[in-house]
């Protein structure tokens, strides 16, 4: 089953270039993982400090190896000072 999520993270005032930097150094390692089917991040025009990733997976499992790469260790480690806010939305699709 098809997992596709975005992921919405608001920046701290300042840290928008940080944050852009730790987002965008996601993108490549994630697209050659197994079972990357789209990952990006985007930068609202209207509001700089305001990202959103977008991903999709083959499966859970695909999901779960993602959570578990070297690259997604040091994302989890590094944003929390820099994002006042993130939230996401998950769908599953089937097929």
């Amino acid at each position: 089953m098809r997992i596709t999520k975005s992921v919405t993270f608001i920046a701290k005032e300042g840290s928008e270039a940080k944050m852009r930097e730790l987002l965008t150094a996601m993108v490549e390692p994630s697209k050659i993982e197994d079972g990357c089917i789209f990952y990006d991040i985007f930068q609202y025009e209207n509001n700089p400090r305001k990202f959103m990733a977008v991903e999709s997976w083959r499966d859970e499992v695909a999901l779960d190896g993602h959570k578990a790469s070297a690259h997604y260790a040091v994302y989890k480690s590094s944003y929390e000072p820099y994002c006042e806010h993130k939230y996401s939305d998950e769908l599953e699709i089937l097929g």
